[in-house]
């Protein structure tokens, strides 16, 4: 396990510079869409004259710019507020799972898609802050640059719910937080750890990333499979026996995750790696837009196989 834990560590550094690239380009296609959805509030950025109307405080006249004119002009500045927005990215052994279904695996979207976001929220002045990490909330390209190395850094660990849970953490108000993850750990435990995190005014997202041949089990005849995070095996005669079953108990886990992020007031979403990064990337920018405490972004115009083949 360590070898290859090393290996993966390896690998993962020598790609650094092309995920980066592809990282940007990701979220450069989201930005392509955020223009022209700037508005008027506090903030330091100029942004457009307008005449004065019945009501506006004196001290907002722009006296300079009145005077060249037949009219009051009252200066605005474009609104930002600047929110943190903690990421959480699920590093355990059963995130490395790919099937041939998909070109990627859960690790590698899940680290692009933390990424591309945080290049996203950088480029409309949010700070970003790294949940597990000593790394202190930041904006700037520097910020990115340190998700980078958190996320593909080798640790190694006796306890892998380490890697696979949120670690606890407290977040301040106004705040949201992502996770992503496979959400492959008993719902209980799940539960347990993510109600710890759902304080007041933070707001939480939910992203499932999963390998489609965890949803569909699309094995047939005698099948070995082995468990990502211990030396587990389980064999069985004719794997498509257990297709029906597997596919209710997936089914029934990520129904149970999704109300329990709804009963948060959170959101949940499911994302497949044989799909575009692209495509997740548009739903949860949109699901950002959506509340309020990320308003300064828009406004700056700016399971693996659970219990069976992933040894969860």
């Amino acid at each position: 396990m360590p070898i290859r834990r090393q290996e993966q560590a390896e690998h993962l550094a020598s790609t650094l510079p092309p995920l980066l690239a592809e990282a940007d380009r990701v979220a450069h296609t989201i930005i392509q869409g955020m223009h022209g959805r700037r508005k008027t509030g506090v903030g330091e950025a100029f942004w457009q004259f307008r005449h004065y109307q019945p009501g506006d405080m004196s001290n907002r006249i722009d006296w300079r710019k009145s005077a060249r004119s037949d009219t009051l002009l009252i200066r605005e500045n474009e609104w930002e507020a600047a929110n943190t927005v903690w990421i959480w990215c699920d590093r355990s052994a059963s995130m490395d799972f790919q099937s041939s279904l998909s070109p990627t695996s859960k690790s590698d979207r899940s680290i692009l898609l933390s990424l591309a976001l945080a290049v996203l929220l950088v480029r409309g002045g949010e700070r970003i802050g790294i949940l597990g990490s000593r790394i202190a909330p930041a904006t700037g390209q520097g910020i990115v640059q340190r998700l980078a190395g958190f996320l593909t850094r080798e640790e190694e660990t006796d306890d892998p719910a380490q890697f696979s849970l949120p670690p606890n953490a407290e977040m301040p108000r106004f705040s949201s937080a992502i996770f992503l993850s496979d959400f492959l750990e008993p719902i209980e435990l799940l539960v347990e750890r993510l109600s710890a995190l759902a304080v007041p005014e933070v707001n939480g997202h939910l992203v499932q990333i999963l390998d489609p041949a965890e949803e569909t089990l699309p094995y047939y005849g005698r099948t070995e499979f082995s468990g990502l995070e211990d030396d587990s095996r389980y064999t069985v005669g004719k794997a498509e026996s257990l297709r029906s079953e597997y596919i209710g108990k997936m089914s029934d886990h990520q129904a149970r995750i999704a109300e329990f992020a709804r009963r948060l007031g959170w959101t949940y979403t499911l994302h497949h790696t044989d799909q575009t990064a692209q495509s997740a990337m548009l739903k949860l920018y949109g699901l950002l837009g959506d509340n309020a405490a990320m308003r300064g972004v828009i406004g700056s115009g700016a399971a693996h196989l659970s219990h069976v083949a992933g040894g969860n």
